[in-house]
């Protein structure tokens, strides 16, 4: 854990500085002394995460099964895509508004009974209008999960751990991206590809009935302690107002986030959607052929989400501001990205994985600091907002490069060069963008009550 700290994130000196070599011990025992219920949230949060990657990955995997029995071109494909994008970016930012409104307790189940419901009807359609408005209906519900997660991790975290939480939860995303291309294969050979969402879906179900057995806010759960509450609630404590949608546009966290955002999370839906078209096409491997490779690059992944968030909070721990420590963070994984330029020119499938995987891994770490910089940068009652912002711009933008995606791939025959290419620079140059907007060190607090 992230407890033990020389200064934490809004610059207050620690109790005491544990010896060298003991850090690890000594974070331990405060986690035991102060009570660790909010990890077992943060554990909730990663689940819900599994299940919303789990849910969407499904089609991609199906891609090519799909395409030869529904006869779908790749702009086909494409579309079908861009209709999910579309609606998730509504989604994103109507449910995080409601998030702020109703509060996540019964906000997030909703979100999550609503997408299992679309994912399961996947197996009712059989043209392409159909999925269309299944990827609709599933994208306007998923839309929730990420919005509420930062919210709860901002209701349940102190600001130093909030970047290593965040990490944890986004790492389900890639759980759920390595369990989909384990479950699904086996599930379309043995009963064919509407058995593949029934049953991906249905899980969401069983999560709901968890979550409402075990959540509440932390001042009415019985299970933290005075300690924990108040290690929770340690952070200085920013007026609580009101704030219109059209002044959270003057907020430098806003337009940070919707930069970061949209810079990384098209080629994260690219990656999901068209990396099994990509080994398929590239290499000739089946469904149950790309099972490994996609189990290696989510793997990696997730080393990325929690490694990013961990990065972050110890340079924090270690004395670095808390927007530098997120900077130099964005920079490591930005280049780290850049690899995956040769993965399209390799002839070995190996070494494409391995490029992939690093790129996802980096992806990660640098999408978790990314949903942090809104916890770091606005008052706590405007966090779901926010991030419900960024990612309509995000997903808004992910429609028309959905459809772009499709459309190059048949008019190159398959070439996936250009994609890649593209892929490997964003991350820094949005890193760039973020670097003139978010407020320079020394500039004093940010609303959210951090020292920058």
């Amino acid at each position: 854990m992230s407890d033990q700290i020389v200064a934490d994130a809004a610059g207050r000196p620690a109790d005491a500085i544990p010896a060298p070599g003991g850090v690890g011990h000594a974070a331990a025992k405060l986690s035991k002394t102060i009570g660790r219920y909010r990890w077992t949230i943060c554990a909730l949060l990663f689940f819900s995460t599994t299940i919303n990657y789990m849910d969407r990955q499904v089609l991609g995997l199906l891609k090519s099964t799909l395409m030869g029995d529904l006869h779908w071109t790749e702009s086909d494909f494409g579309d079908i895509v861009a209709a999910f994008s579309l609606f998730y970016a509504f989604g994103y930012v109507g449910v995080g508004r409601l998030m702020d409104k109703v509060g996540i307790r019964f906000g997030l189940p909703a979100a999550v009974a609503g997408w299992s419901f679309f994912a399961c009807i996947h197996a009712m359609m059989g043209s392409v209008l159909g999925f269309k408005i299944a990827r609709a209906g599933l994208g306007l519900t998923e839309g929730g999960n990420f919005p509420a997660s930062i919210k709860a991790i901002s209701e349940w975290f102190p600001a130093k751990e909030r970047a290593l939480a965040t990490g944890i939860f986004n790492a389900g995303s890639n759980v759920g991206a390595v369990a989909a291309p384990i479950l699904v294969p086996i599930l379309l050979v043995a009963y064919g590809w509407e058995v593949a969402f029934l049953v991906t879906g249905g899980i969401g179900f069983l999560w709901c009935i968890v979550w409402l057995l075990m959540y509440k806010k932390p001042e009415e759960h019985p299970k933290v302690t005075a300690e924990e509450l108040a290690y929770i609630r340690s952070d200085p404590v920013e007026p609580q107002v009101h704030i219109p949608w059209l002044q959270l546009l003057r907020y430098r966290g806003t337009w940070a986030n919707i930069v970061g955002t949209c810079f990384s999370a098209p080629v994260w839906w690219f990656y999901l959607n068209w990396v099994p078209g990509f080994l398929s096409k590239q290499y000739g491997v089946n469904l149950f052929g790309a099972m490994l490779p996609l189990i290696i690059i989510y793997c990696m992944a997730d080393v990325g989400s929690i490694g990013g968030g961990w990065l972050s909070s110890t340079l924090i721990k270690r004395g670095v501001k808390t927007l530098r420590a997120r900077k130099i963070t964005f920079l490591i994984c930005g280049l780290c990205v850049l690899p995956v330029f040769f993965a399209s020119q390799v002839s070995n499938m190996w070494v494409a994985v391995v490029l992939i995987g690093i790129a996802a891994s980096a992806h990660q770490g640098y999408s978790a600091n990314v949903y942090t910089i809104v916890s770091d940068t606005m008052p706590r009652n405007a966090i779901g907002s926010v991030v419900g912002i960024g990612g309509f711009c995000a997903y808004f933008v992910g429609m028309f490069v959905s459809m772009g995606v499709g459309r190059l791939l048949d008019a190159t025959n398959g070439n996936y060069h250009v994609l890649f290419a593209i892929a490997s620079v964003l991350y820094l140059v949005g890193l760039l963008i973020m670097h003139f907007i978010l407020p320079k060190t020394g500039s004093g607090k940010t609303p959210a009550g951090i020292e920058v």
